[in-house]
């Protein structure tokens, strides 16, 4: 690379033309998205540590992560338990220990008693009273040689790469382009800059590298310093803005034109054993719109629990196959695909489609025969889990996609399906269905690449849920009201949940208690359906439930999505203080679909938190999910609605949703200026917050 162009634009040059960094270190670095000298100054502080101050040792309280000076007392190796060193220091005012597990001789020797330390690390209780385990050390002369003027950026890191080598490397990057006269380019307008009082790029990155004597660690991670706002804005804005651009690219892109004859709409509409509701025919005019332009659908229907969304993607379906089109219908979980597959074989059994299943389970003669119809056209519904990405997987002519509760799916996954439909320069209409009510500020960041339509009307004679809030200590009574409610001819179900992530102790939880029931139930039919169980086996479970050859299905939370019994119309959850209030909403939604009262009782172990008092108390008062959804927003932070610990989930390197979600309103409308007054902006930006994560925002 010329000495002209490394001049003029620093920050394009790749992290090996900086000092200390090998090609072995470039290639620890790449697995955190750093490949230029740019990726570094975006390689932001997760938090910082003060070492400006020495805490006396008499001050030191458990849980501090601080600085203490002392002289080494004496150092003992202990054998007993897992051998380790302890080295107890003292400065006038006590003493502590400090522990070592991983030690070398050479490092025993160097602690001779009068040697002066500086420490560095988190105080714990130990065996004798408070001590350090693993800190920092440091032989001194005297204690003003540990003292630092600014607080210490920790960096995020990975496996083989330190936070020296990291200090040293962005020290480099920092001083290359924050102090020359090739400054990096600032890309935000410099009247939203003044708008909002935010710091220009050069001094924001400045002061979170650097952060000046007078900033606290405290100030910092609070949120407020404008120089962390105005990073975190960008960040949010190249989020923002790589949705919009998927958006534009997607619908760049032709598709094919689908023209709805009415007679045809009105005969499906009228076989049909129900009324669409006005929201349902508001949103099948919306879809129908949609796949009139020559430009891929992308739009996303939102609906609470029993609105009434599969029948409007089952008129998608029509739309598509009227045009000659094949249509792919895509479900979380096999129970959810199964419900789907019973409801399009009922609603288009008058018609010439065939309707076929695939899932993992799905093997042999029968596989085969359901790959071909695909290939070949003769089939053109397939309803599915994700097997339908799978590679031997052909479709003849796909015309449109529908996922169902596209949230549990990854970004990999959607793609992989979206380029299945590629043929003959046409992408396939896309139809993303919810009944997780996303509140408005998270859909403004997750979902600004999509048309949102939103059905929020239920069907007339829905009788809203009556919901209880009971104390596990009345579990009997509880048991007892199952008994009474059978005795009338009605269903029920018994949720069990368990903190514990794992299926295992999940699954275990329910058999034991369909065991305990069924011993103290002697007259009641009772079903088990878990996540553990072969396909074939909950599906005849489930099939008994629904034919009414089982009073009582005990199940984990594999039925909170889809399962549609309307004679079943009390559910009792236990520990509902575990779940969130959207996933016992769903739950709570899988009763109330007849015409009679239905009532959905809350288990709870006391003592409850205040917290989970809250959140049980707004389930028991609404049967809103937008307004649960907003709640649940305020009370559990956007974090965990949004479940952050999905795949395909968005990742920050600065911005935190919990402590920066009042930036959101602003993203939409600076967006807006950009696309319109600078668009030379959208790339770069687009390209330093998201690197090489690009062509996500097309899914």
């Amino acid at each position: 690379m010329s000495a002209s162009i490394n001049h003029s634009a620093p920050h394009t040059l790749p992290v090996t033309a900086l000092t200390g960094i090998g090609s072995q270190s470039a290639a620890r670095l790449e697995k955190l998205g750093i490949h230029t000298v740019q990726d570094l100054l975006f390689h932001l502080p997760l938090r910082y540590q003060d070492r400006s101050r020495i805490v006396p040792i008499a001050e030191l309280l458990p849980g501090m992560t601080t600085l203490v000076c002392g002289t080494v007392e004496f150092t003992d190796s202990i054998q007993r338990g897992r051998p380790s060193v302890v080295c107890r220091i003292a400065d006038a005012s006590g003493t502590l220990s400090l522990r070592f597990f991983h030690f070398s001789v050479q490092q025993s020797q160097q602690l001779k008693p009068g040697t002066l330390l500086g420490c560095f690390g988190e105080i714990r209780y130990g065996y004798q009273g408070l001590e350090m385990v693993h800190p920092e050390y440091k032989i001194v002369a005297c204690a003003e040689q540990l003292l630092e003027t600014t607080l210490t950026p920790v960096y995020p890191l990975t496996e083989g790469v330190s936070q020296s080598i990291l200090r040293k490397a962005i020290k480099q990057a920092v001083a290359l382009c924050l102090q020359s006269d090739s400054a990096i380019a600032d890309w935000l307008p410099h009247g939203l800059l003044q708008q909002y009082r935010y710091p220009s790029l050069t001094d924001a990155l400045q002061t979170l590298h650097n952060p000046p004597p007078h900033l606290s660690a405290d100030i910092i991670s609070g949120g407020s310093l404008p120089a962390l706002k105005r990073l975190v804005f960008e960040e949010f804005l190249a989020h923002h803005l790589a949705l919009l651009q998927g958006k534009l690219a997607y619908k760049s892109w032709q598709a094919p034109v689908f023209q709805l004859n009415d007679t045809v709409k009105q005969a499906f509409i009228e076989h049909l054993p129900f009324r669409l509701t006005g929201a349902q025919q508001r949103v099948i005019a919306e879809i129908e719109n949609d796949c009139r332009q020559p430009q891929p659908m992308l739009r996303l229907v939102q609906g609470d629990v029993g609105s009434g969304k599969t029948v409007v993607a089952a008129l998608a379906a029509l739309m598509a196959l009227n045009a000659g089109f094949q249509v792919a219908i895509m479900a979380p979980t096999e129970l959810l695909a199964e419900q789907h597959f019973r409801n399009f074989s009922t609603w288009f059994a008058d018609t010439a489609t065939q309707v076929v299943f695939l899932t993992g389970q799905l093997k042999g003669k029968a596989r085969q025969t359901t790959l071909q119809a695909l290939a070949d056209g003769t089939a053109g519904i397939v309803i599915g889990t994700h097997a339908l990405f799978q590679d031997s997987v052909y479709f003849h002519k796909l015309g449109l996609i529908v996922i169902d509760e596209q949230h549990r799916f990854g970004v990999h996954q959607r793609l992989a399906l979206r380029e299945k439909g590629q043929h003959g320069g046409l992408r396939p209409h896309q139809l993303i269905m919810t009944a997780t009510p996303i509140p408005r500020t998270l859909a403004m960041l997750q979902y600004s690449d999509l048309d949102i339509s939103i059905i929020d009307e239920l069907p007339p004679g829905r009788k809203p849920v009556v919901t209880s809030v009971i104390s596990s200590e009345r579990r009997q009574d509880v048991i007892g009201r199952i008994e009474h409610w059978v005795a009338q001819q009605r269903q029920a179900y018994w949720v069990c949940t368990l903190i514990e992530e794992s299926e295992v102790l999940q699954c275990e939880a329910a058999e034991k208690t369909a065991e305990y029931l069924t011993e103290t139930l002697p007259t009641v039919r009772i079903g088990l359906v878990h996540g553990r169980m072969k396909a074939a086996e909950k599906d005849a479970v489930m099939q008994a439930f629904k034919n009414r050859d089982c009073d009582l299905l005990v199940a984990t939370t594999v039925i909170e999505v889809g399962v549609d019994v309307p004679n079943a119309g009390l559910m009792i959850i236990e520990n509902p203080e575990r779940l969130g209030l959207s996933q016992l909403h769903q739950l709570r939604g899988r009763v109330g679909r007849g015409n009679q009262d239905s009532y959905c009782l809350l288990l709870y172990q006391s003592p409850l938190s205040q917290a989970g008092k809250q959140r049980l108390a707004i389930l028991k008062e609404s049967n809103d999910g937008f307004v649960i959804a907003e709640k649940d927003l305020e009370l559990r932070g956007p974090g965990e609605v949004m479940g952050t610990r999905q795949t395909g989930q968005i990742q920050f390197k600065i911005a935190d949703l919990e402590r920066d979600s009042d930036l959101l309103e602003l993203i939409p409308s600076a967006a807006q200026l950009i696309h319109q007054q600078h668009p030379d902006a959208i790339q770069p930006l687009i390209q330093r917050w998201i690197g090489h994560s690009r062509h996500y925002a097309e899914v």
